[in-house]
């Protein structure tokens, strides 16, 4: 395909070619909002139907450990946002290390996650042959207790492969910042990725309540 420096050859200008490319990643975005609502709904309808087993379960895990990862995530909005900033106004060496400090957030938030998964393991609250919950379950408390584990598992464990894919992603923009690719005129995959970086936040800020919160008081 012809290409002109970073101007492909379909489009006319360099603004047709961002606003092109921010309105496929919209379009994108939308499909995971449709993605993740379906797992949202299927969580909403069960945590109705079995207030007091959803609760009860949701209080054994670790209320620090999710409020921390909430913390470190937006945290990471936050220098992903200024890494936008510093590649709109031409600040390469900045959006280097705002870029370098967004992946090691993500990864704080992975390494959190991957302890609150060994301690569900360690408890044996992983749904399967192995579960166990309480002293003296039921079948139907222990069928109802391992939906509300099996949703945690598919609804965090759905978060955190969005959240290696954006680490993936982070990694290839940092590689292409210290080459100095990105300047004020050529932003768009900086801009785009930070787009897809927030919605992973942003997913995670409905996740937290629904999954950490619930009858805390």
């Amino acid at each position: 395909m012809h290409r002109t420096g970073e101007l492909f050859g379909q489009y006319k200008t360099m603004e047709q070619q961002r606003e092109t490319a921010s309105l496929g990643m919209w379009i994108f975005l939308s499909t995971e909002v449709l993605f993740f609502g379906g797992m949202f709904m299927t969580y909403t309808l069960n945590r109705s139907t079995y207030p007091d087993i959803f609760s009860e379960a949701s209080k054994t895990i670790r209320l620090s450990l999710g409020a921390i990862n909430t913390v470190v995530l937006i945290g990471s909005s936050l220098t992903m946002a200024m890494a936008v900033w510093a590649s709109q106004v031409g600040q390469k060496k900045l959006l280097t290390i705002f870029l370098i400090a967004t992946l090691i957030l993500g990864c704080v938030f992975l390494g959190i996650k991957g302890v609150e998964y060994h301690e569900k393991y360690v408890e044996h609250h992983i749904p399967g042959w192995n579960f166990q919950f309480g002293e003296h379950p039921d079948v139907a408390t222990d069928a109802h207790t391992q939906l509300f584990f099996s949703l945690y598992f598919a609804m965090t464990g759905l978060h955190a492969l969005h959240m290696i894919v954006g680490a993936g992603l982070l990694l290839w923009l940092i590689k292409e910042s210290i080459r100095g690719r990105f300047t004020p005129e050529y932003n768009t995959p900086v801009e785009n990725i930070g787009l897809y970086w927030h919605f992973v936040d942003i997913v995670w800020i409905f996740l937290f309540p629904l999954l950490y919160l619930i009858d805390r008081h």
